[in-house]
């Protein structure tokens, strides 16, 4: 797989972060590690969904835990969440299996450990505050892990579509490797879409489409190479 790029360097990003979690210390453990990435403003930390959209605020993204003190699910403050224009990183120790499936089958860009280096954060973050995903090994282990994620069905041709086409190349490019025009690989495209919506897993843009495609295993997770 090719790598991903970079998030862009350059001045803090518009709109900040905010951390859903009832737990203190893991707010301050944020900020400190946010000071490694001036271009990374933690704006708020709130112990549940309710007190984020109370407060006002209008976070970029959101770092959720995904056990609160309040009972929430993980899929419900995902939705919440979303429709009120944020987008969502799960930030999780991991130690749930079932709430880290149910978060990955909601519209979270990611899941990204607690215990994780510092460096790691701050990169994931810097991508996830960009609306680009987060795609681990854990978040590939979970989805494989998940009775509940159907397959979507592909033919052989409609599965090397996507694994070409979600691993960054330009649909000419793609076209002109599997030797079809541009209109047949749009066809392709839009059957792969059906399918996956049909089964309840749409991937609507092309970074949904490689989500899918890495926790389907046609493309390798960071880390699996």
């Amino acid at each position: 797989m090719t790598a991903a790029p970079p998030p862009p360097t350059g001045s803090a990003i518009t709109g900040g972060i905010a951390l859903v979690d009832d737990h203190p210390l893991v707010g301050l453990a944020l900020r400190a590690a946010f000071g490694a990435s001036p271009r990374l403003q933690l704006i708020g930390v709130h112990p549940t969904v309710d007190a984020l959209l109370q407060s006002g605020g209008s976070p970029a993204l959101v770092l959720l835990d995904l056990r609160l003190a309040d009972g929430s699910s993980p899929a419900t403050n995902v939705a919440r969440l979303r429709a009120a224009g944020a987008g969502v990183l799960a930030f999780s120790s991991g130690e749930d299996a079932h709430l880290v499936r149910e978060a990955l089958r909601a519209d979270v860009l990611g899941l990204l450990r607690k215990s994780a280096p510092v460096p790691v954060i701050t990169y994931a973050v810097e991508r996830a505050v960009l609306g680009m995903p987060v795609i681990s090994s854990e978040w590939a282990h979970a989805v494989e892990s998940d009775p509940q994620i159907d397959e979507a069905g592909l033919s052989p041709r409609e599965a090397e579509v996507l694994q070409l086409f979600a691993d960054g190349a330009r649909s000419q490019v793609v076209a002109d490797r599997l030797h079809i025009t541009l209109g047949t690989l749009e066809d392709y495209l839009r059957r792969i879409r059906a399918k996956y919506t049909r089964i309840g897993r749409p991937a609507p843009t092309k970074i949904d489409l490689y989500k899918r495609a890495v926790e389907d295993g046609l493309l390798p997770a960071p880390g699996r190479e």
